[in-house]
């Protein structure tokens, strides 16, 4: 019988201190020492190994009425992490199960047996429950697949594809036959990897020139569909390209997450009539049931290489909000993760 992990009566948890106004600042959160929580009956106690920072994360710091509940202001913050259970009162559940959960935020979570979803190590290494084979690859797989209606021999375009869904959207679009894939990142360095690395027809850094005129450079025959994390002036190139019957799905608009006023709509809407084409948003929770079928398409390509992916790791509980605040800024090629 193994020995019993030796546990801390305390750990440390980020507490959110006040609503940002605008960008997110330092002075707006904290990292708090607290009792360990210990587990009630059918629950598990976890340590956390590796924590998830998201972009929709910011939408949740407001008290504006979402599809998310608000973050609680002085309480413990939540998002997805991976950790080893340390003592279990759950059916089905041993010490030394490594479980993917949502009680990041904190070093230690206790989590409702119903919520920790088991994985294997073995068959990935932890981090990428977070994200290749996560949240995120879930989310590039249901907004492509079903909520575009991606059909082979599409013309694709993804916004911020080096982001963790970005990227996998222009494989998984590569790999189910796209006729041509693009993609728009931050640096030169991100465009590189888009095409040298993911395969993508073309990529162009946003930063350097108008979106509208490097898309149909890049793109010279339109697109069938847009898969947006970006919006903005992104969203307006996009429909000024769109081929009839095309569509777009709308995942993210990370570019006004910040604005503190009304950011000003696209102003060639009109072009949806034109081209009978089909704008929709979607947000993952509504597609779980795609879950069983993206594990067993998308794992064996992660597996062989065929699917590529790249994560940035910032080490320490203590930089959890900085590497937050480096998703906003785009710092991270691939998932951003924390590893404890």
């Amino acid at each position: 019988m193994p020995p019993k992990p030796e546990l801390s009566a305390t750990h440390r948890e980020w507490h959110l201190l006040r609503r940002p106004s605008g960008w997110p600042v330092p002075e707006d959160f904290a990292l708090v020492e607290a009792p360990v929580p210990q587990p009630d009956a059918s629950q598990v106690l976890v340590r956390n190994t590796h924590l998830s920072v998201d972009p929709y994360m910011r939408g949740r710091m407001s008290a504006a009425e979402s599809y998310a509940e608000p973050y609680a202001l002085d309480q413990p913050m939540r998002g997805g992490a991976v950790g080893s259970v340390v003592v279990s009162r759950a059916e089905g559940i041993e010490v030394g199960d490594q479980v993917l959960h949502f009680g990041g935020w904190r070093e230690y979570a206790t989590v409702d047996s119903v919520q920790a979803v088991k994985i294997d190590p073995e068959a990935a290494p932890a981090s990428t429950y977070l994200g290749v084979l996560g949240m995120p690859g879930l989310t590039a797989y249901a907004g492509l697949l079903r909520v575009a209606s991606f059909k082979e021999g599409d013309a694709v375009f993804v916004s911020g594809a080096a982001g963790a869904v970005g990227g996998e959207v222009g494989q998984i679009a590569r790999l189910k036959g796209a006729s041509r894939v693009i993609g728009s990142a931050g640096s030169d360095e991100k465009v590189r990897l888009l095409t040298e690395e993911y395969g993508f027809d073309a990529a162009f850094n946003y930063k350097t020139r108008p979106v509208a005129e490097q898309l149909r450079e890049a793109a010279p025959d339109g697109i069938d569909v847009y898969f947006d994390n970006v919006g903005g002036d992104h969203l307006e190139a996009a429909l000024g390209s769109l081929n009839t019957g095309g569509r777009v799905a709308v995942c993210g608009m990370i570019s006004v997450y910040n604005d503190t006023e009304p950011a000003p709509g696209p102003r060639n809407l009109a072009r949806l009539i034109q081209t009978r084409g089909r704008i929709e948003g979607f947000l993952v929770g509504d597609h779980y049931d795609l879950q069983p079928r993206f594990v067993e398409e998308v794992g064996p390509w992660v597996a062989s290489g065929r699917l590529k992916y790249r994560e940035t790791v910032v080490e320490g509980i203590e930089n959890t909000v900085e590497a937050f605040l480096g998703v906003l800024r785009g710092d991270n090629t691939g998932k951003m993760i924390v590893s404890l």
